[in-house]
C-alpha cells in the first residue's frame, strides 16, 4: 500500500452513507485500549493516546478541522461548540455560541466556559505544551453570553487554527472554585463532565470506561447509544477480545502482519485502512537520567547519535513489521503532516559511516568483545519500551541486533505502561521507544522538538535554536512550507531520535457498523456519526 495523502484521507474519513436516525437496541460499541485513561479531561490528558481519546468524546472544542485536516484559514472547519464565526480584522476573531449546546449536566455553554478554559490553558504552570502553543493569542474576551473574541498578537495563517483546535472547552461553573494545581486531584477528573455526544458513566479500575450518549445532542442523535472501553496491555489479548466477539473494533491491527489473515477468517468483520498521524521513534535522551542538570554521558554527543541512526536499516525492520502499512519517515513527520524535507540520514543505514563517527569520537573495542568503550566505559545503553505496543515490541529486539554489530551494547527494558509512562515523563531513560499522534501541522513540532518544549513535552530536552527560529519564522509567512521543510530537515540531521517509522491506521470493525467516519486527529471522536444495521439491532 502507498503511503495515503491528505487527498485520500478526505475519502478514506466518511466510509459509507449518509446518516439515518435509528431506534432499537443493540448500539453498544465495545472498544479495548492499551492502557486506562486516568485524565481524559482538557489541560490534563499529557498527550496520551488513551485520554485523548476518551476527552474527544466528552469535551468539544469551539470548531474542528475538516476533511482535508487542512489548518491554514477557516474555510475547511466544521462548527462544534462555536455555531459560527467571523473576522473582525487580520487580529480578531468573534466566535459565536451554539445557544443548544449544554453540559452534559444541563447548564448552557456560555462566553464564560471558553474564557475560563483559555485562562487555564494559557498558565504554563499547569499546562506547559498548550501555553507554548497558544503564546499568540493576545486575548480572550466575552462580548454577553453567546460570543467570544480571540484576538491575536501578529497576523500569521493558522489563526483560526490555534483559536480551536488544541483544546476542549471545560466547565467554569464546576471547576471555577478548583485551584489550577489541585485539578489533577479533584473529584471532576473521577467523573468529568463535559458538553460532547458522550457523557461519563463510570471507570472501573483495571476494567472499564462506560459512555453513553447524550440523547438531546446538539449536533445530532448519536447512532451508537452506549460505549464500553477495556483495557488490555498485551497486544495479543487485545487481538483475541476482538476475535472472540467481545469487542466490536480494534485500531492498529498491524503488526503483526498475520493479523490480518485472522481477522479475514471472521466474516462479521471487516477491515479499513486510513492515513495516520501516528510514527514511532527511540527518543534519545540528551540529559543524563541520573541527574538531569547533567548532558547525558553518551547521547549528548551529535555524532553518536548520528551513528547509532546510520548503524540501523530502518526501511528493512519496517517493512519486516509493517508491510506496505508504514514507510520510513524524515525526521518527526506522519504520513499526514505536509512536509517534504531532503533526507539527511539514510533510511537503509550505513554501517560503515556508524563505525567511522564512533571511532573518531573516541568509542573503540580495545579488548575485542564486541562491545567499544572509552576511557574505560562500555558504549552501553538501556532501550525502554511499553510491552502494550506490538510495533515497538517487534522492533526492538531488531534494533538491539543491528546495533550490537555497530559495538553498542542495548539492554531491553520492556515494562508496563504504568511504569513506562512515569519513566518516560520523569526523563529517568536512556533511550525511550516513542509512539506519538502528531497535530496535523509541522507548527506544532514545537510542542517536543524545540528548545522552548523543554519545559513541556520535550521530554528529551533537544535543543537547537534554528529549529526554533525556523519554526517561529514559518507560523507568520505566507508560504511556510520551504520553512517547515528545513526545520524537519535539520532535526533529522541532528538526530534527537530514531525516527523508525509512520504508519497508517489499519482497524478491524464489526460489519453491524455503518456510516464509519474515522478522523486522525482522535480516531473515536467522530463515533457519534456511527450507525448500527437494521438487522443488528
Amino acid at each position: 500500500m502507498a503511503p495515503l495523502t491528505r487527498a485520500a484521507l478526505a475519502a478514506s474519513l466518511l466510509l459509507a452513507a449518509p446518516l439515518v436516525a435509528q431506534e432499537g437496541p443493540g448500539r453498544t460499541l465495545r472498544l479495548v485500549f492499551g492502557a486506562e485513561p486516568t485524565a481524559p479531561v482538557p489541560t490534563l490528558t499529557r498527550g496520551l493516546t488513551q485520554n485523548n481519546d476518551v476527552a474527544s468524546l466528552l469535551f468539544l472544542p469551539l470548531a474542528a478541522p475538516g476533511p482535508s485536516l487542512s489548518t491554514v484559514g477557516e474555510a475547511g472547519f466544521e462548527p462544534r461548540l462555536a455555531r459560527s464565526w467571523h473576522r473582525r480584522d487580520s487580529l480578531t476573531i468573534a466566535f459565536d455560541l451554539d445557544p443548544r449546546a449544554r453540559w452534559h449536566d444541563g447548564r448552557p455553554v456560555t462566553a464564560a466556559d471558553v474564557l475560563f478554559t483559555f485562562e487555564r490553558a494559557r498558565n504554563p504552570k499547569l499546562a506547559p505544551s498548550l501555553a507554548l502553543l497558544l503564546g499568540r493569542i493576545a486575548s480572550v474576551t466575552a462580548e454577553g453570553d453567546r460570543r467570544v473574541v480571540v484576538r491575536f498578537t501578529e497576523r500569521y495563517p493558522e489563526q483560526f487554527y490555534d483559536a480551536t483546535f488544541h483544546l476542549g472547552i471545560l466547565p467554569a461553573h464546576l471547576l471555577a472554585g478548583v485551584p489550577p494545581d489541585s485539578l489533577a486531584a479533584s473529584p471532576f477528573l473521577r467523573a468529568p463532565v463535559g458538553s460532547g455526544a458522550y457523557r461519563w458513566v463510570r471507570l472501573v479500575p483495571g476494567q472499564f470506561t462506560e459512555l453513553e450518549a447524550v440523547p438531546g445532542f446538539f449536533l445530532g442523535r448519536p447512532g451508537v447509544d452506549r460505549i464500553v472501553i477495556r483495557y488490555a496491555t498485551d497486544p495479543s489479548a487485545r487481538l483475541n477480545l476482538l476475535l472472540g466477539g467481545e469487542i466490536d473494533a480494534l485500531d492498529f491491527l498491524v503488526p503483526p502482519l498475520d493479523n490480518l489473515q485472522l481477522v479475514g477468517e471472521h466474516p462479521e468483520l471487516r477491515v479499513v485502512h486510513a492515513p495516520s498521524l501516528s510514527y514511532g521513534y527511540v527518543l534519545f535522551n540528551h540529559r543524563d537520567p541520573a541527574d538531569t542538570s547533567r548532558p547525558h554521558p553518551l547521547l549528548a554527543d551529535r555524532d553518536v547519535r548520528r551513528a547509532l541512526v546510520l548503524a540501523i536499516d530502518r526501511e528493512a525492520i519496517t517493512r519486516a513489521i509493517f508491510g506496505t502499512y508504514a514507510v520510513v519517515p524524515i525526521g518527526p513527520a506522519s504520513q499526514l503532516v505536509p512536509v517534504q524535507p531532503a533526507r539527511a540520514l539514510a533510511a537503509r543505514g550505513d554501517l560503515a559511516e556508524a563505525q567511522r563517527l564512533l571511532a573518531a569520537a573516541g568509542w573503540v573495542d580495545a579488548d575485542g568483545d564486541g562491545i567499544r568503550e572509552r576511557d574505560g566505559r562500555p558504549l552501553a545503553l538501556t532501550l525502554s519500551y511499553p510491552t502494550s505496543s506490538a510495533p515497538r515490541r517487534l522492533a526492538s529486539q531488531a534494533l538491539a541486533e543491528q546495533w550490537r554489530r555497530a559495538g553498542v551494547a542495548i539492554t531491553l527494558e520492556p515494562l508496563e505502561f504504568a511504569a513506562y509512562g512515569p519513566k518516560f515523563i520523569g526523563r529517568r531513560f536512556d533511550l525511550a521507544f516513542q509512539g506519538a499522534t502528531q497535530d496535523p501541522t509541522p507548527s506544532a513540532l514545537a510542542q517536543s522538538w524545540s528548545c522552548a518544549g523543554r519545559s513541556g513535552t520535550n521530554y528529551g530536552g533537544y535543543c537547537n535554536p534554528r529549529v526554533d527560529s525556523l519554526l517561529a519564522r514559518a507560523r507568520t509567512a505566507r508560504d511556510p512550507r520551504p520553512l517547515w521543510n528545513e526545520a524537519v530537515g535539520t532535526i533529522d540531521g541532528d538526530a534527537p531520535a530514531l525516527f523508525l517509522y509512520a504508519q497508517a491506521n489499519v482497524l478491524a470493525v464489526a460489519r453491524r457498523f455503518d456510516e464509519i467516519v474515522l478522523r486522525p486527529t482522535s480516531w473515536w471522536s467522530d463515533v457519534w456519526r456511527w450507525r448500527v444495521r437494521a438487522a443488528a439491532r
